[in-house]
């Protein structure tokens, strides 16, 4: 419906139709700045504080977005970000999930915080990309279900373009300007200007 109605109104109707999702995520308590977009209807599973949701000024979401927090996790989109469509963002105990100025998750990526998931500027977060600050503990002796987590921070640095289908695991630094090849696996720190591919994912080249 909500595409029907846009394709006869030559996509005015997302206008009106941000202004509504806006008000009412305000009502709910979540921080919004100016000129906010979308495209979809946010799911929101909230149960840590409502504040913690910060979306910055010029913030567009080209779809459906699942936003989830819970203790005292943190979610916060900066200033000129994008989120494309069927994105999950996960944030729990007092972790940070932030997205910086002018940086784009595109469409089906998956963040799971639990520690500290900090993207830095004008990034690229590809297709179906999973970024997890934690990792099911597994020993043999009970259920990897009862057993909780491990948890350690992701951090991309400015200017980072992470490929199609790319894991990234807890406790990873990736350096200024790295490019990560798709569906490489991220388990240790990639240098500043490199090119990155594998599984594990490791340096092939630098950025000329």
């Amino acid at each position: 419906m909500f595409k029907l109605l846009s394709l006869l109104t030559d996509n005015k109707y997302w206008r009106f139709h941000s202004l509504i999702i806006k008000v009412i995520l305000k009502l709910k308590g979540i921080k919004i700045g100016k000129h906010f977009y979308i495209e979809g209807i946010p799911q929101l599973k909230i149960n840590g504080l409502p504040e913690n949701i910060i979306i910055g000024d010029n913030v567009s979401i080209l779809g459906n977005i699942d936003l989830r927090n819970r203790e005292n996790g943190k979610i916060i989109f900066r200033d000129n970000v994008t989120i494309e469509r069927d994105c999950r963002f996960v944030s729990a105990r007092e972790g940070i999930i932030e997205v910086g100025e002018g940086s784009i998750v595109t469409a089906f990526a998956i963040l799971n915080g639990g520690s500290n998931i900090l993207i830095g500027k004008d990034c690229i977060i590809g297709p179906r990309a999973s970024i997890n600050a934690n990792e099911h503990r597994f020993q043999k002796d009970k259920p990897i279900r009862e057993q909780g987590f491990v948890h350690a921070p992701v951090i991309i640095e400015d200017d980072c373009w992470i490929a199609t289908n790319v894991s990234i695991n807890k406790g990873v630094l990736i350096g200024k300007g790295s490019v990560v090849a798709s569906y490489s696996v991220v388990t240790k720190e990639t240098l500043p200007y490199s090119i990155n591919a594998g599984i594990p994912s490791k340096k092939i080249s630098d950025r000329m």
